[in-house]
């Protein structure tokens, strides 16, 4: 019931964030849900006995995320390289900073750099972005209420033993059908069937992989939740983890499209 209440509630104030407020609006709240998400997994790294650089890896979060003018992810990455590589020369012993720059950047890279994408996505057209949340929510619902009623085969029982094949593969199913229909009401001129289907799969898939890799994280770091801050789902990466694999898919193919 918390997991259905907390959706009804998040849901529709992100659909208006998405459509109502302005571009600069909506980028700080990516901003703010990114650094979030960073801190999430700044708290699993730690337990994987890795001491993440929290400062420098908020600091570039927050610049990649919210950046006016698109510098471009290399220089952005280069940059938060660079300022690891400084943390890591004012006397901190080699054999644990490199481990704690490894995974401050990972951090950086899984989290901050979707949410640029997102951001843009958005800028280029709402209706981007809130397809692929649309992806997301319809393919979490049909996996969680398929493989409730038919799941009998685990997908990845040492990942997440919850999962099922037929739960995976409603889910697939919901994104081919609906997907589709998503981009012919709100973004007719990317709505060919071929183009529609094959990019509502490939997101739905992407989608699926990010849990899972979130999962694997969990797993790892020997926790249920990445956090708490919603009440049925756990944490904002638990929540997120399937966006932040399926934007770029939908960024590099809105992209192409343009």
């Amino acid at each position: 019931m918390k997991r259905v209440l907390t959706g009804a509630v998040l849901i529709p104030l992100v659909v208006a964030l998405m459509l109502l407020a302005p571009t600069r609006s909506v980028r700080l709240a990516l901003t703010f849900v990114a650094l979030l998400c960073l801190s999430e997994f700044l708290k699993l790294a730690g337990r994987y006995s890795a001491e993440p650089m929290r400062l420098v890896a908020y600091l570039s979060g927050a610049w990649i995320v919210a950046a006016p003018a698109p510098p471009g992810i290399p220089l952005l990455l280069g940059v938060t390289l660079l300022l690891l590589t400084l943390a890591m020369l004012g006397g901190r012993d080699l054999a644990a900073s490199l481990p704690s720059a490894a995974a401050t950047l990972l951090g950086v890279v899984y989290t901050a750099v979707p949410f640029r994408l997102a951001g843009d996505l958005h800028a280029a057209g709402p209706h981007w972005l809130l397809y692929t949340l649309w992806i997301n929510w319809i393919g979490d619902s049909a996996a969680f209420c398929a493989g409730r009623a038919f799941g009998r085969h685990k997908l990845a029982p040492r990942i997440s033993p919850g999962k099922t094949w037929e739960g995976a593969a409603a889910s697939l199913l919901a994104a081919a059908i609906l997907g589709p229909l998503y981009l012919r009401r709100f973004l007719p001129a990317e709505s060919a069937l071929p183009f529609a289907a094959a990019l509502s799969i490939a997101v739905n898939i992407a989608a699926q992989t990010g849990d899972l890799a979130e999962s694997a994280l969990k797993r790892g770091a020997g926790v249920k939740d990445s956090g708490a801050l919603l009440p049925g789902h756990g944490g904002f990466l638990d929540r997120l983890d399937g966006i932040l694999f399926s934007v770029p898919v939908v960024y590099l193919a809105a992209a192409g499209r343009g």
